[in-house]
């Protein structure tokens, strides 16, 4: 299989791999529509296998495996396995690692040649109908139900997708070797109570999988769960932890001889794991946790249990965060997913009985509503996420405590010096790395609030290359863009003790400036934006809630103490939409520094705001155009002649940011420079002295402030 990919990577070495030219791909789709991204960046990806890829020049008619993304994040229904497209696409080579031959970013939106047909139409419409039928339930249960179901995840709020990665749900609605295993048991009861022979019983039950694995779209990592599924129920029906590994070591090396590219798959690595430490590790923890608890709660404390131990070091070489209440929710979602998948799936398989799909729909929305309200609680609780040590070095010590662990809990009975002094090292590994993740967790979580000026009336987030500002005086909160990573927007709203947000400001939708705004969907009172470049655009001003309001100059407002003017645009302006229509917008208050926020104007725009007229007679801080980059107006900052200046800026970025011509104005004019990429988080205050904190305040030449 490798050897044949390097063929067909060596057959299109003809074709333009680079310089953003265009070609033209018939294919047919062989993969699940997935989401991808998140707020601006928020599209699809799918698997697809190749008719033909032309470059105007020269043609390749073989059938290559493709990796597709499209930035619509709403495609047209029979877009879908099974169906046959035209794409126009941008290609790129892929990594060696990688299954695709080819790397393909769709420009405009697919054009379906052909709609499912036979089976596949039979699935696709199945799934389409399960999720129509939760129209009108309660979010964000609602959008659970075909995820718990068949591992359909279209209509899964981005917040609540997000809240089950964070605590450790999100197997819960990839089809995993649970769901599998739930489908084979179903056709085992079903033989039994028919009274069926085994080899019968096994039959139906094979089968019933195969109809599943169908229905959910038999894409590798399905493929792969089922096997793992089987393997697992194997392992019970025999009873013998052995027999089981011995069989799960053996379909191991098999799936990589017939798909080798699994190899480079966390996936496949988190499944087998997670197999392998039920069959080994599950029974031993519910025998040593006996000496604590009852053993009914022991064998439903053990098995998530040893999954997350086995799985945690996996883990953290993709996020560098430990899930401390992981187990918790696990525990608490466990009776719940099974009926929402069951009642779930029945639902689907109903759609020829409208009447009866909506009833069952209905059942499986309570447990789905369950499981969501335990990932979103989970979250919330303060110190959740613990950070880790990344890479390689992270994941072995996690592997030495999840150790550490696992000996502690069986604590061997023997009075081998050997076994004792294990014990002895392990209790204190686990205490001491216990102590330094409880006490992150109080820093991150509860006590967060602490580490950080308790008098503030402006805050630069240190959120990378982008914008996220927040604007606080006397109950009123206003958050100015919010960068492009709504992770990186989530840490520093919590540390600044930010729930609600009266005003949020997208001066313009870049991705660095509104990218991390899936954060504040319904958090938000008012939206002041500029004008929507597209229909993504449209679609995050109506997912984040409160009232929208295009913004233009001449609106002013106030709220408590705190006062807003917007400067600019114009209303009806003529100007190119983006940059040079960024919303400009004025703050000042009683006890509050006046302060004037750019956006991303250009020196033009900058210009034909200060022949406005409309600037106050002085400000104390100004937040920096567009990162402190080289288009900007000497005029503009002489006149605006602020105390401080904000650059938010990431560090070590490619554009050159800020640039040295600005950073010279600044410094010419006498204002101090506070710039996130040196100075991380910055605070500044006002009243009767305006005041400025730094959270790395020795990584820069010191100003006097």
């Amino acid at each position: 299989m490798t050897a044949t990919a390097a063929e067909d990577r060596e057959l299109l070495s003809e074709l333009s791999l680079s310089g953003g030219r265009v070609v033209s791909v018939e294919a047919s789709v062989v993969g699940k529509i997935e989401p991808t991204g998140s707020g601006a960046q928020r599209g699809i990806r799918f698997d697809a296998v190749t008719q033909s890829i032309s470059d105007g020049e020269y043609t390749v008619t073989r059938s290559l495996s493709i990796l597709v993304f499209a930035s619509n994040p709403n495609p047209p229904r029979e877009l879908d396995i099974g169906s046959r497209v035209k794409l126009r696409v941008t290609v790129f080579p892929p990594e060696p690692s990688d299954r695709a031959v080819l790397i393909a970013r769709v420009r405009g939106d697919p054009e379906i040649l052909e709609a499912p047909s036979g089976i596949w139409a039979l699935s696709s419409d199945l799934r389409s109908n399960l999720i129509s039928a939760t129209d009108g339930l309660p979010q964000p249960g609602a959008g659970l139900v075909a995820g718990l179901a068949v591992g359909d995840t279209s209509a899964v709020e981005p917040s609540l997708d997000k809240s089950m990665k964070a605590s450790s749900l999100s197997h819960l609605t990839a089809v995993s070797g649970a769901n599998c295993a739930l489908v084979v048991g179903a056709g085992f009861g079903l033989g039994a109570l028919c009274g069926w022979r085994r080899s019968t019983r096994a039959l139906v039950a094979v089968t019933a999988l195969a109809g599943f694995v169908v229905l959910v779209s038999p894409e590798p990592s399905v493929v792969r769960a089922a096997a793992m599924g089987l393997i697992a129920m194997l392992g019970v029906a025999l009873g013998r932890a052995s027999a089981g590994i011995n069989v799960l070591s053996s379909a191991i090396v098999v799936i990589l001889v017939i798909d080798p590219w699994l190899s480079h798959s966390l996936g496949f690595a988190l499944s087998s794991a997670a197999t392998a430490a039920l069959l080994i590790l599950a029974g031993p923890l519910a025998r040593g946790l006996t000496r604590w608890m009852p053993r009914s709660l022991a064998v439903v404390i053990a098995i998530p249990l040893a999954a997350q131990l086995a799985c945690g070091p996996i883990l953290v070489l993709i996020d560098p965060t430990v899930p401390l209440y992981g187990v918790v929710a696990n525990l608490l979602a466990a009776p719940a997913a099974p009926v929402a998948t069951v009642i779930g799936l029945l639902a689907c398989l109903s759609a020829p009985l409208p009447v009866l799909q909506l009833g069952l729909t209905a059942i499986a929305w309570v447990p789905a509503a369950w499981v969501a309200g335990v990932a979103q609680v989970t979250t919330e609780i303060p110190g959740n996420a613990v950070v880790w040590l990344p890479g390689v070095v992270g994941a072995i010590l996690l592997t030495l405590v999840s150790a550490a662990l696992v000996v502690v809990v069986l604590r061997s009975t023997s009075q081998r010096p050997v076994a004792k002094i294990a014990f002895v090292l392990s209790v204190a590994v686990v205490a001491g790395v216990g102590g330094v993740t409880i006490g992150s967790a109080v820093i991150s979580g509860p006590a967060a609030t602490l580490t950080v000026p308790g008098d503030r009336d402006i805050v630069a987030c240190d959120i990378g290359q982008g914008d996220g500002f927040i604007v606080q005086s006397a109950g009123f909160t206003a958050v100015v863009d919010t960068g492009p990573d709504s992770d990186a927007l989530d840490e520093c709203l919590d540390k600044f003790g930010v729930g609600r947000v009266d005003l949020l400001v997208l001066t313009h939708f870049d991705v660095d400036h509104a990218g991390g705004a899936e954060a504040l969907v319904g958090r938000v009172d008012v939206v002041f934006h500029s004008p929507p470049e597209s229909d993504a655009d449209a679609a995050l001003l109506a997912r984040l809630g409160g009232r929208t309001i295009s913004a233009h100059a001449g609106m002013t407002g106030t709220s408590g103490d705190a006062r807003w003017r917007v400067l600019w645009p114009r209303e009806n302006s003529t100007l190119e939409l983006g940059n040079d229509s960024s919303v400009v917008i004025e703050f000042s208050g009683t006890n509050m520094p006046t302060s004037i926020f750019l956006g991303d104007l250009g020196e033009q725009p900058q210009q034909m705001l200060l022949a406005t007229g409309t600037l106050a007679e002085h400000y104390d801080v100004v937040k920096v155009s567009h990162h402190g980059s080289a288009d900007q107006s000497d005029a503009l900052y002489e006149r605006i002649n602020a105390s401080i200046a904000l650059i938010s800026v990431g560090i070590d970025n490619t554009y050159g940011h800020p640039r040295d011509t600005l950073l010279a104005t600044l410094e010419r004019l006498g204002t101090h420079i506070a710039r996130t990429d040196t100075d991380g988080i910055i605070v500044v205050s006002g009243g009767e002295k305006l005041g400025i904190w730094r959270e790395h305040p020795d990584m820069r030449v010191p100003i006097d402030d």
